[in-house]
């Protein structure tokens, strides 16, 4: 999965991103599960957002989805570097210019291309328990639960696949999840998505169409994340709270008198604050536990 040299970005270039990041955000929005438990007194105008890495899981979810599907025999253990090392890459660049967003784009979910739908969510299911269930921010997930206690619903935006991200949202008790949607033929994944990747942009579309479905006032909602990348959904809605934040976002968020709420140990803050390769691509850690097991294990999980 080779990364080419930066190019400039032409007016038609753009253009096809902004209408990648539009299909992305409403294809997102459309497969969104609302249905749940009314709470007891509603209100229906007013919602909370959350990414989820580093914001209410800690590491990247799809870091933890593949290092499973490994486990599973899916592919190996030098795939996942592979697959760490572009997504490292994607993160730390915060702009399509300085990567090669289509090959990241058309190799997102390549890696479960032809496989069922329902295999690939049985084995989400067990990969929550396994990998993730224990890697949820409790701080994170109290805001959250504010949120529902309010009667507001709470979604997750992530970039992570759809279905992963209904099955984190359903288990933490939120109202449904807005992910990057896969093209499905017959049951099966064609290894392509539909649109974008649900990051930066895409994000912001995803939350517009989900606010025009729903009836939301988005002066009413409130956003949380780590990164700067998510500055468009941030920016979007009328209460923006800053989590475990990247360098950029602590000071935008500084500048702007938004909240920061950081759950992480300083010593672990100042780490996963330095816009290092191993920390921007997983949250501080992650990277460093692959090589630890590919040292012990020679690569299989």
């Amino acid at each position: 999965m080779p990364f080419r040299g930066r190019g400039a970005r032409t007016p038609a270039s753009l253009e096809d991103e902004e209408t990648r990041a539009l299909v992305a955000g409403t294809a997102s929005a459309a497969a969104a599960e609302v249905d749940g438990p009314a709470p007891a007194d509603p209100d229906p105008t007013a919602a909370a957002f959350f990414d989820c890495d580093n914001t209410m899981m800690m590491g990247a979810s799809l870091f933890w989805f593949a290092r499973g599907l490994a486990a599973r025999k899916y592919f190996t253990g030098r795939d996942v570097a592979s697959f760490v090392w572009q997504q490292a890459k994607f993160r730390i660049a915060g702009s399509e210019s300085a990567v090669d967003m289509h090959t990241v784009r058309d190799n997102a979910l390549a890696f479960i291309a032809g496989r069922p739908v329902s295999e690939i969510v049985e084995a989400g299911e067990e990969i929550y328990d396994e990998l993730m269930a224990d890697r949820i921010w409790a701080g994170t997930r109290v805001l959250a639960q504010r949120h529902l206690d309010a009667g507001q619903r709470v979604w997750l935006v992530t970039a992570t696949p759809i279905e992963l991200a209904e099955i984190i949202a359903r288990r933490l008790g939120l109202t449904g999840a807005l992910g990057t949607v896969s093209e499905v033929v017959d049951g099966r994944y064609t290894g392509r998505l539909v649109g974008e990747l649900m990051h930066h942009e895409a994000k912001a579309q995803a939350v517009r169409a989900l606010a025009d479905r729903e009836g939301l006032d988005l002066t009413r909602c409130t956003a949380y994340s780590d990164s700067s990348n998510d500055l468009p959904m941030l920016s979007l809605v009328g209460t923006a709270v800053a989590v475990n934040p990247d360098t950029e976002l602590k000071a935008v968020a500084r500048s702007r008198g938004w909240v920061v709420k950081d759950f992480r140990t300083g010593r672990k803050a100042a780490r996963i604050g330095v816009p290092t390769l191993g920390a921007a691509a997983v949250g501080g850690g992650a990277v460093s536990g692959l090589l630890a097991l590919r040292r012990r294990n020679r690569w299989p999980f």
